[in-house]
């Protein structure tokens, strides 16, 4: 009898660089391209696992070092892990929390060992090494886990080399020590905007081999232009059977863009942190909520969206909410946008399937060049 592995990756259909797929978990099956909303601190802010559920969400993001600090990996670990602690039972991905150590600047020092910090919340001192970060991803219990890398600043090619070495060091450091066999590992591939290092990331970490490969350090300064080279670059050098992720990337037309050049798998936090802030996506832009011309607008934020706040409220009633501070309309922004990224996460799926990626990708830019052309 064959044994049915924990974790797997099959790659369904392509059209061009873009990819349809299905990941394989413990907790359940993934279907790619994907969006994830990010639930930083075992909660996706504003809305309820149900909800999540609702909309259709297959699988999202927590972080390493948020959860390290508060509550605890230790206690996660005591009270059954991250999935039951936060009433979740699909799939999560952790990142190893290096972007939010490295973005703290002043408050930590690297070495090759590893990185000591202050932390952000109370000042106490802390040690990251690539054992460390991946004992605490195993007693978060996530279904993927990654690597501890290091983030560069995407422009500054001196940086980038001596980051890269020693991201690479600590990829190999992480793959030895993991021990858990229900858990899949996501190397990171950096080398910021310069393509040969992201070559040489990608050649180095498909030699060592992991489960799938998260492409780190984009979308922090580099251009639109200088980040689809390094894309396209990457989709012919990572493995076509296994899973691409790239990290932070998530807005409607990062979804096209990015899926044409290959990726399988997207996060942000801007779907909810506009939300939050009474700002809502589109297929053809943003709409600031609190702007005084939705006063009296009857229509709902985006005319044939299906999500529930569309379906139920108008322009005016969720300008009065956030005016008002009253969280609801906080709520309902932020559903309506969950709604709509993984909503062009399944068309995409769909049109790939179908063999008409091309054509949903000229429409999406043909509508948007529309609307914008009416303002």
């Amino acid at each position: 009898m064959v044994r049915k592995p924990i974790y797997d990756f099959d790659l369904l259909a392509t059209d061009g660089r873009a990819r349809a797929g299905l990941l394989k978990t413990v907790h359940g099956e993934v279907p790619t391209p994907v969006f994830m909303p990010v639930g930083t601190q075992a909660t996706v802010k504003a809305v309820s696992p149900r909800d999540l559920e609702d909309l259709g969400a297959t699988i999202i993001l927590s972080n390493t070092y948020h959860l390290y600090l508060r509550p605890g990996d230790e206690r996660i670990a005591r009270l059954g892990g991250l999935h039951a602690f936060m009433g979740w039972d699909r799939p999560i991905l952790t990142d190893s929390g290096g972007y939010q150590v490295f973005s703290l600047a002043q408050r930590r020092t690297i070495d090759n060992d590893g990185v000591t910090f202050r932390s952000h919340i109370d000042g106490s001192r802390h040690r990251f090494t690539p054992e460390k970060v991946i004992a605490i991803q195993e007693n978060l219990g996530a279904d993927i886990i990654t690597c501890l890398d290091e983030c560069a600043p995407p422009l500054d090619y001196d940086y980038n080399l001596q980051a890269l070495e020693r991201t690479h060091a600590w990829a190999a450091r992480c793959k030895a020590a993991k021990s858990r066999p229900d858990q899949a590992l996501f190397g990171i591939v950096q080398g910021g905007v310069f393509l040969d290092l992201r070559e040489r990331s990608a050649r180095f970490l498909t030699d060592l081999g992991f489960d799938g490969y998260a492409i780190g350090g984009l979308s922090v300064g580099e251009t639109k232009e200088q980040m689809h080279a390094v894309l396209e670059l990457l989709d012919t050098l990572l493995p076509a059977d296994q899973p691409r992720y790239l990290m932070g990337v998530g807005t409607p037309e990062d979804l096209v863009e990015c899926v044409a050049r290959g990726v399988d798998m997207f996060d942000c936090v801007l779907p909810t942190r506009m939300g939050r802030n009474g700002s809502a996506l589109t297929r053809t832009g943003r709409l600031n909520l609190r702007n005084a011309r939705f006063a009296d607008d009857p229509a709902p934020i985006e005319e044939g969206c299906t999500c529930y706040t569309c379906a139920h409220f108008s322009r005016a009633y969720l300008r009065h909410l956030v005016v008002a501070n009253e969280i609801l309309g906080l709520h309902l922004i932020t559903l309506h946008n969950l709604h709509l990224m993984l909503t062009i996460a399944r068309e995409l799926r769909e049109a790939i399937l179908q063999g008409r990626f091309e054509d949903y990708r000229a429409a999406f830019w043909e509508r948007r060049r529309a609307a914008q052309g009416e303002r």
